[in-house]
């Protein structure tokens, strides 16, 4: 039934400093803004009559897919504990292929991160670097540096 991604979705604070921290940080371009107040999109989200959302849509490097940035205003919101533990929160995997350089110039920008670089020793990414950073509002972005998807497919030669 399923035929394919267009892109997903994350809630933030303020939609022009997450635009901004992809596009600057990891290379996504904008390729949409909207402010919609259309009530079927108020029902879709569970906010009707009320909500007004502040939407950037951004290319992802490499992929066919978009990040969707969501900003909803008027409605009362908080921030939640974004640990990665709790249920409810959700992250995303970006290939990269130098994960040293980035992470040194992400480190340098002052982008957070949930560890230093780590070495898979087990799965499709061994002997690869991973790490998980953190955006504006704690949404974590997994980075990968491996010649393996999920799936075990090949996605380049592995270096001897």
């Amino acid at each position: 039934m399923i035929t394919g991604c267009d892109h997903f979705a994350i809630q933030v604070a303020e939609v022009e400093r997450s635009s901004r921290f992809y596009s600057e940080n990891l290379g996504f371009k904008q390729v949409e803004r909207w402010s919609l107040r259309e009530p079927y999109v108020q029902r879709v989200v569970g906010h009707y009559p009320d909500v007004t959302l502040e939407i950037a849509v951004l290319s992802i490097p490499g992929t066919e897919l978009f990040l969707e940035i969501l900003e909803y205003r008027d409605v009362p919101k908080q921030a939640i504990d974004t640990d990665t533990a709790n249920p409810g929160t959700a992250h995303f995997c970006l290939f990269v292929d130098d994960l040293e350089t980035l992470y040194a110039q992400l480190l340098e920008r002052g982008v957070e991160f949930v560890s230093e670089l780590q070495t898979p020793t087990w799965g499709p990414n061994l002997g690869g670097r991973l790490v998980y950073m953190k955006d504006p509002d704690g949404i974590r972005v997994e980075l990968v540096q491996t010649a393996r998807r999920s799936d075990g497919t090949l996605l380049r030669e592995v270096e001897s």
